[in-house]
């Protein structure tokens, strides 16, 4: 049991580390599991359920956002985007993943959710932010309040890739944000933001098909991921907006390319056995 609570917390760690910058918190988990042994349907539940400390941590942070943008939407209902960042852009952002997701959850668990689709989801990840940075050369956004409905629904269609195990949430709507004419900097907050609604339908539905393979005894375990993602979470947001006004996204999609060349050397040599 105690071994439990060390893998809880390594996998926190990554979660909270992971979730909200370019790099897919989804494909270190299961490279992380994979290396801890740390597998199967509990594993799985125990990987989605600690997501939800990460976006507490993104709720706390904007929460006068939040706030403001369900004060506007109950006042003024679908005028509420004439006041600026809204819940209209928000809708529209998230919907085309929710949609996609949920016609193809069985397929995306059943077939991607392995080590080498992983890999492959890091490298095609990387490659299109590498293509946003380089492309980007006029912003048309430069808060959150001048992002337009027109641009939230092209990010939502750029979300759809991060279906793909690896390819990362967070890496393709910051780029597709980048692409649809958003500063690095907003691109990020508008990721955040965006991530919460996402996420909270996504592990609710997981958490609701694996609820009967949960016991009391795991709750222990699966608290002590939940609050160290959160903490992690917190500290990595803060960092991350930082050291991406300073550095931008290439570094990051380098650290995709080399952490995917790295496990696959280590798979071939079968130093990792999947």
């Amino acid at each position: 049991m105690d071994n439990l609570y060390v893998i809880a917390v390594i996998l926190g760690i990554i979660e909270g580390l992971t979730e909200f910058i370019p790099v897919s918190s989804t494909g270190h988990l299961i490279i992380a599991g994979n290396l801890l042994q740390f597998t199967g349907e509990r594993a799985d539940t125990f990987e989605v359920f600690i997501q939800l400390g990460a976006i507490l941590a993104v709720v706390i942070i904007y929460r006068d956002l939040f706030v403001n943008i369900l004060r506007n939407f109950w006042r003024y209902g679908l005028r509420s985007q004439e006041c600026g960042f809204s819940v209209i852009h928000i809708a529209a952002a998230i919907t085309p993943a929710l949609g996609l997701g949920f016609l193809l959850h069985k397929i995306i668990k059943t077939y991607l959710f392995s080590v080498q689709t992983v890999l492959i989801g890091l490298v095609l990840g990387a490659i299109l932010m590498l293509v946003a940075s380089r492309l980007l050369t006029r912003n048309h956004a430069d808060t959150l309040d001048e992002v337009t409905i027109r641009q939230s629904f092209q990010v939502g269609l750029w979300q759809c890739l991060s279906l793909w195990p690896g390819f990362s949430r967070s890496g393709s709507t910051i780029a597709g944000a980048m692409l649809s004419g958003m500063t690095p900097s907003v691109a990020a907050e508008f990721s955040f933001i965006i991530a919460v609604p996402v996420m909270i339908a996504a592990t609710g539905y997981d958490m609701l098909k694996s609820y009967d393979i949960l016991t009391v005894s795991d709750i222990p375990v699966f608290a002590t991921g939940f609050l160290v993602s959160f903490f992690v979470a917190w500290l990595a947001i803060v960092w991350f907006l930082k050291l991406l006004r300073r550095i931008g996204l290439t570094p990051f999609a380098i650290y995709r390319i080399v952490i995917a060349g790295l496990f696959w050397l280590m798979i071939s040599m079968q130093i990792i056995k999947i």
